[in-house]
């Protein structure tokens, strides 16, 4: 699954280990939660991080929520669910990729 390359404009506070916000390890980068979307560094700058398409998680046999013992993420208008290194979306009957 790709990202699309959209800058976040207007962006004066630096990410970093300690700054407030949750960080969450997502493939070679780490995203930082700000603003109820997900934020990446890029060169000079913040892009917004966001999945493009629809990636299924298959064989979930576990349910994220309140007490499930994953760390809740707010994105956009859901909760994601940090599991085994990526990011959980309730989706219907499945969970997707994020």
């Amino acid at each position: 699954m790709t990202t699309a390359h959209q800058q976040h404009t207007g962006h004066d506070h630096v990410h970093r280990e300690g700054c407030g916000h949750v960080a969450v390890p997502h493939g070679d980068h780490v995203d930082y939660v700000h603003d109820g979307h997900l934020h990446r560094k890029h060169d000079d700058h913040y892009d917004e991080c966001e999945p493009q398409g629809h990636s299924t998680h298959d064989a979930h046999d576990h349910t994220h929520g309140e007490g499930c013992g994953h760390t809740a993420v707010p994105h956009g208008d859901h909760v994601d669910y940090l599991h085994d290194g990526h990011r959980h979306a309730a989706h219907g009957d499945h969970y997707d990729e994020h």
